[in-house]
């Protein structure tokens, strides 16, 4: 019973209906169901007193890579328009720090341009975020670290950070750390 290449095929294209995909990420996924169905197929041909294998997992590993790369080449798949839904999904709430964080787990990193783009707008971003999460200057110190380790955990600067502080009106955040 040899699997068929179409199922992981319509896999990979209802994933990318859903959202885009990394590369690596829908390796991944496209590689843990060929290795469930592997395992599926293996345990029905155990019980067969046929003389059949199931196929190998190099086999599946080639054939998860030959789907990505016709993927790619039928426009499916694209890291460009991954890295751009990631940016703009994620710059709400995240600083750049986290942003490239993220995309470096995809193995990916953002260009200059929208590098930049992020940078120079993170003052604004972390400034929103504080006001919906906090909207008022912290009053004593353990309120202060407070809201910095939220701001810090979402991947803002520290200098980000002390001048959302100072801005709101905290006597501590105008001083350098």
């Amino acid at each position: 019973m040899k699997r068929s290449p179409a199922s992981l095929r319509a896999r990979a294209l209802a994933w990318l209906a859903q959202r885009e995909q990394s590369r690596s990420e829908l390796r991944s996924k496209l590689l843990r169901v060929a290795q469930q169905q592997r395992e599926c197929s293996a345990a029905d041909l155990a019980g067969d007193d046929s003389d059949a294998r199931a196929p190998h997992g190099t086999e599946t590993a080639d054939e998860v890579e030959r789907l990505l790369d016709w993927l790619e080449s039928q426009g499916f798949l694209s890291e460009a328009r991954f890295v751009e839904s990631r940016v703009r999904v994620r710059a709400a709430g995240l600083g750049t720090r986290r942003i490239e964080m993220e995309l470096a787990r995809h193995g990916l990193k953002l260009d200059a341009q929208p590098l930049q783009q992020l940078r120079d707008s993170e003052l604004q971003r972390a400034s929103q975020l504080w006001q919906r999460k906090f909207g008022a200057a912290p009053r004593e110190a353990r309120e202060r670290a407070r809201q910095s380790r939220f701001l810090a955990g979402r991947g803002f600067s520290a200098s980000v950070i002390q001048r959302v502080l100072a801005s709101a009106g905290d006597p501590e955040g105008s001083e350098p750390a």
